[in-house]
């Protein structure tokens, strides 16, 4: 779920100490600093979706360790993986987003094969790995 930064830009990964683009535009060549709408494009012609596991929740904050569990409501995976076929693969930003899908998706998408990965996040809250083993890990994102 997009931490306040981000919901009040309607931007992903809007707070400036996120390494999310930081991460993303090193792998694929381009200036973070770059307008938002140039960073989509870059993903998308890198056939990159980014998309929240959560629709809504209720949070005080923006940590994800604040989401109250029994308020979540998961995005419409099943219709997203059917609309997208192509797709084999699925990133998780930090562990949270990553027991948030098992929880509230994956079994709504029956037998269906995918590769799911979790990636260190990028959240400046997760502040144990540096920079740098964070980019080598996100690498995985380029060889799908």
């Amino acid at each position: 779920m997009p931490g306040r930064a981000s919901l009040a830009a309607g931007q992903y990964y809007a707070h400036k100490q996120n390494a999310f683009w930081k991460i993303v535009c090193g792998l694929l060549d381009i200036d973070p600093q770059s307008p938002y709408r140039k960073r989509i494009q870059a993903l998308r012609t890198a056939r990159i979706a980014v998309w929240d596991v959560l629709q809504s929740c209720t949070r005080h904050g923006s940590l994800d360790s604040m989401i109250e569990r029994d308020t979540e409501i998961a995005n419409d995976f099943p219709a997203f993986f059917r609309r997208h076929r192509e797709i084999t693969h699925v990133f998780f930003n930090g562990a949270k987003a990553a027991a948030s899908f098992d929880r509230n998706v994956r079994a709504a998408l029956g037998t269906r094969t995918l590769r799911y990965s979790r990636l260190p996040s990028t959240s400046p809250a997760h502040a144990s790995l540096s920079l740098a083993r964070k980019r080598r890990a996100w690498r995985a994102i380029l060889n799908t």
